[in-house]
């Protein structure tokens, strides 16, 4: 966890800079792998959690569960999350049991700096989705 937290110094800063001053809080998450999850002022409920593997940085926004889809539209939900994967930049949707998400990826070597884009750019592509989506969710 401290490698992580050193790597990702400034970091609420850097992403505050990059979405307008908004207010950034990181809060490191106990447990076998670190986590850190970061709270961005007006997006409280879209939190981006950033771990790390020997070789990449990994960032995800979960976005909703199977509970949250409308179940006649399901699968035109899958074919919708396919055709928008393409155009949605530095971020692709997954999902995890039963937990939709965008993620997205940097090398462990990322600079801070690359972090906060990456992270700026995953937290506005997840608000993007969901009211792009927003037709297929209860």
């Amino acid at each position: 966890m401290t490698a992580l937290l050193s790597q990702l110094s400034h970091l609420d800063a850097l992403i505050s800079a990059l979405l307008g001053g908004s207010n950034v809080q990181l809060q490191p998450i106990t447990g076998e792998v670190p986590v850190v999850q970061i709270s961005i002022e007006g997006r409280e409920e879209l939190p981006i959690f950033v771990t790390c593997s020997d070789s990449q940085i990994i960032c995800l926004c979960y976005l909703w569960t199977e509970r949250d889809i409308k179940p006649e539209l399901k699968a035109e939900l899958h074919e919708a999350l396919l055709d928008l994967n393409p155009s949605v930049p530095l971020s692709s949707f997954g999902r995890v049991d039963g937990r939709y998400m965008l993620t997205g990826a940097l090398a462990r070597s990322a600079r801070a700096e690359d972090v906060a884009h990456e992270v700026a750019v995953l937290s506005d592509n997840a608000l993007d989705a969901l009211d792009a989506l927003a037709d297929y969710l209860l």
